[in-house]
């Protein structure tokens, strides 16, 4: 004789983006959510009787709805409103547990000033530098950065491209564009100010041509960006690029009667864009 003596069952790893719109200034908090109940759900293990359980994919419905109504709520209060709203929505849910990690964003300074729409991942990137060295030759110099994860939340589209009977995406003008940078920049010369200023430079270069200017492409922005930095540093000679798109997908949440104005998303990374360039001084 065998006894269920415990069970539970939900969805894990709901990735959800919150856009909150405050004039021009927004705020993002990504989460990913593990959301669970316990109740009498015992039959469908026992029984194979699945009248009481509430499928899992729906719970990751509820997840979405709840990001939708509560925009503006910090991590705390978003998982008890969640909780809250699965025990209200099921008699034979006798508990729900919610679980949430976040992905932390800081908005980036751009000019001295907090840029309403441009974050940077915390905690990011890990420089490198790498030297080769050839006898009778001199030694090469590369600097740069690894996963260096960065978005905006508006002022970035992807329209006007090459069509055929494959193409599926549609046309956008306003989307979140997000991309973990793999760069690095060869120099021609030693900085006047050493390196830890002038890579700083780099980057500070490429991030405000990124915020502060409307993105075409991924590879509008890439060429850009590398552009900037060689206008910033004299002392390199070209600058490698490599970004996979970070997708932010917007959840259809129609069908729930909410509209989506751009404000609740489902990030993925799985398949993914990579762009790739090598801009060098002409």
């Amino acid at each position: 004789m065998a006894t269920l003596t415990r069970n539970t069952h939900g969805k894990a790893r709901v990735r959800v983006m919150r856009l909150h719109h405050d004039g021009d200034r927004h705020e993002v908090r990504e989460l990913t959510v593990k959301a669970m109940v316990t109740g009498d759900f015992g039959r469908s293990f026992t029984d194979a009787d699945n009248s009481t359980s509430v499928s899992t994919d729906t719970i990751r419905n509820v997840v979405n709805v709840v990001a939708c109504e509560n925009l503006a709520l910090d991590t705390e209060p978003f998982c008890a409103a969640l909780a809250e709203r699965l025990l209200g929505l099921y008699g034979q849910v006798a508990s729900a547990a919610v679980t949430a990690h976040e992905t932390r964003w800081t908005r980036m300074g751009v000019g001295g000033a907090p840029h309403p729409h441009a974050f940077v991942l915390d905690g990011n990137g890990k420089p490198f530098a790498e030297a080769v060295a050839v006898r009778d030759g001199r030694t090469a110099l590369r600097s740069g950065v690894s996963g260096f994860t960065f978005l905006k939340s508006t002022g970035s589209g992807w329209a006007d491209f090459a069509k055929d009977p494959y193409t599926t995406i549609p046309e956008t003008r306003d989307r979140v564009c997000a991309t973990s940078m793999e760069a690095a920049w060869r120099w021609r010369s030693a900085p006047a100010g050493g390196h830890a200023a002038a890579n700083a430079a780099i980057l500070g270069a490429m991030l405000e041509v990124f915020a502060g200017t409307y993105s075409h492409s991924v590879q509008d922005s890439l060429y850009r960006m590398a552009t900037a930095a060689l206008e910033a540093v004299p002392e390199i000679e070209e600058v490698d690029l490599a970004c996979p798109n970070k997708h932010y997908l917007l959840v259809d949440l129609s069908r729930f009667g909410l509209a989506n104005g751009n404000q609740v998303f489902l990030p993925t990374d799985e398949p993914h864009g990579q762009i790739e360039c090598t801009v060098a001084r002409g």
